[in-house]
């Protein structure tokens, strides 16, 4: 399994563990992006996101070595991340950083899953214990990941078009939404909103049914 490192992008997806769903009603998405923001934002910059009922799929960038070191010396994980206040006080060594934020994702999901079994009366774990990880090698690779992750709910049946799921960083980032999502930093390596919806529609265009939908073709050009 790949681990985790800093300054590195990766394309993140987990599943049910067995087969209910991890997402029955519009507050356990709610609930997991708020957690989500929790855990894991002062640890990436996140660049998409879409929850489906039985698994999601991420893609970020892992913040600056600099960044990681200062919140695990902080212990302090809800900070604010201020890159232009990180201290150095003397290195982490790389297995302390990729325990500590696979401990995020695994704080993530127990929180959730906590939370979840004590409303819907359940026990046990509810998504995979170890989620996927795919480290992403370019920029063709970054935006195919992106369109891929957005475009899920369409090849899964829940909706027609991009924009018509609510769980997904599509119709936020089209509709300046503010959300967990790096829309400017997006949007200026596409170009403009134009280009990120055209983008978005071509790729669609161009989507064969034999795709495996668990791992997107970063092959496939723009």
């Amino acid at each position: 399994m790949n681990p985790l490192v800093p300054d590195t992008s990766f394309h993140i997806y987990n599943h049910a563990n067995g087969f209910e769903n991890v997402f029955k009603e519009a507050e356990n998405y709610r609930f997991f992006l708020e957690k989500y923001q929790l855990h894991i934002s002062p640890i990436v910059e996140t660049y998409a996101y879409c929850l489906m009922p039985n698994h999601f799929h991420l893609v970020v960038r892992i913040r600056k070595r600099e960044v990681i070191e200062n919140l695990i010396r902080n212990k302090n994980i809800s900070m604010v991340v201020n890159t232009s206040k990180v201290q150095n006080f003397g290195s982490v060594s790389d297995n302390e950083i990729e325990k500590f934020l696979s401990k995020q994702f695994a704080n993530l999901f127990s929180s959730y899953t906590q939370s979840f079994n004590k409303v819907y009366h359940r026990m046990g774990s509810l998504f995979i214990k170890n989620f996927k990880r795919e480290p992403i090698t370019d920029k063709t690779h970054f935006l195919n990941a992106i369109i891929y992750t957005h475009r899920n709910p369409i090849h899964h049946g829940f909706c027609k078009s991009f924009d018509e799921w609510p769980h997904s960083s599509y119709p936020e980032i089209i509709y300046g939404v503010e959300s967990i999502v790096e829309t400017d930093k997006i949007l200026k390596m596409v170009g403009n909103i134009d280009d990120f919806i055209e983008m978005h529609k071509i790729n669609l265009n161009r989507f064969e049914s034999k795709t495996n939908l668990e791992i997107p073709d970063h092959h496939f050009k723009i």
